[in-house]
């Protein structure tokens, strides 16, 4: 798979994670499709790293890495509630 092919990939990735995420976490967040898609590649990273605190796998890649669709939609849950806790308190 060649770049293109690996960046529609992080996108669609991106966008079905921040889509579970939106869905599973309560109340309203005011996201358009562009900061679901960046939610969704933040979780993914947020996924890897947890993964890599926990299984110590794939070492040799860092503790920075992109992780698979379950552990992107979990930090993307993550991100999400992170978010609406700062933004919430901002508002306030």
């Amino acid at each position: 798979m060649g770049v293109i092919g690996t960046l529609i990939t992080v996108i669609i990735v991106g966008l079905i994670a921040g889509f579970i995420a939106r869905a599973v976490v309560p109340g309203r967040q005011s996201m358009g499709i562009g900061a679901t898609i960046l939610l969704g590649i933040v979780g993914s990273f947020v996924g890897g790293f947890l993964g890599y605190l926990i299984f110590h796998a794939d070492a040799q890649d860092g503790f920075l890495q992109p992780s698979g669709i379950i552990g992107s939609i979990i930090g993307a849950i993550i991100a999400l509630l992170i978010y609406t806790a700062v933004s919430g308190r901002r508002r306030a």
